[in-house]
């Protein structure tokens, strides 16, 4: 649209100028994860969406967003309790962006002052792990039941609607602590107490005032 054209068409130009605004206000994208710091709790991001950009020529050319360092990670949290996950390079999060500086904030916690001025501002991301592009998208997702699961299916925690909890893993579990059961124990396979077996262990045996002792045969 000619400049002339513009400055006779007050709607135009109103909606030139909000989508000028709006080019700078960031409120959420997807991005990629970089590198992760555990102990910091944050993670380098770069944003899966590219900008376009327009030179002093007129000419649009296509690139990426600058990379975003320092990310807050969420990890479901409350209460004194927290469910983490091993995010690593590689996975993809939901950035969202907050509506101020989040600087002093991270850094003390708190209510604080804004240290900056600025608003909707990449600087200012949290990573949400959990969005997947349809590359990357979870496979056989049960529709009846609550799963804590690997990816590929082969390992998970179910607990489904009827109260019952299932338990699936190709290699073994590791309990550190008591086990207290009220109820019966069914195993198809045998039980070991340090090296000895439920299903074949044996007892010595002696008959009194006789020569005779031995051992039991296994349990039936």
């Amino acid at each position: 649209m000619e400049r002339t054209e513009l400055l006779n068409d007050n709607e135009e130009a109103m909606r030139e100028i909000l989508e000028g605004h709006q080019v700078g206000l960031w409120t959420a994208l997807p991005g990629i994860v970089q590198s992760v710091d555990l102990t910091a709790m944050t993670c380098e991001v770069q944003p899966s969406l590219q900008a376009v950009v327009t030179n002093l020529n007129g000419v649009d050319s296509v690139v990426n967003l600058p990379l975003l360092v320092d990310v807050p990670i969420v990890f479901p949290s409350a209460g004194g309790f927290t469910i983490t996950l091993p995010i690593a390079a590689g996975d993809e999060v939901l950035v969202v962006f907050s509506a101020r500086c989040i600087d002093a904030w991270w850094q003390s916690g708190g209510v604080q002052q804004a240290m900056e001025a600025r608003m909707h501002d990449l600087s200012d991301g949290f990573a949400i792990p959990g969005p997947r592009s349809l590359p990357r998208k979870v496979p056989a997702i049960s529709s009846t039941a609550l799963q804590i699961r690997n990816d590929a299916g082969t390992t998970y925690l179910e607990l489904s609607a009827d109260g019952k909890v299932k338990i699936v893993t190709p290699s073994e579990i590791d309990i550190t602590g008591d086990i207290n059961v009220t109820g019966t124990i069914h195993a198809t396979g045998d039980v070991l107490a340090g090296s000895v077996s439920l299903k074949n262990h044996e007892h010595p045996f002696t008959v009194p005032s006789t020569p005779f002792s031995g051992e039991t045969g296994a349990p039936s």
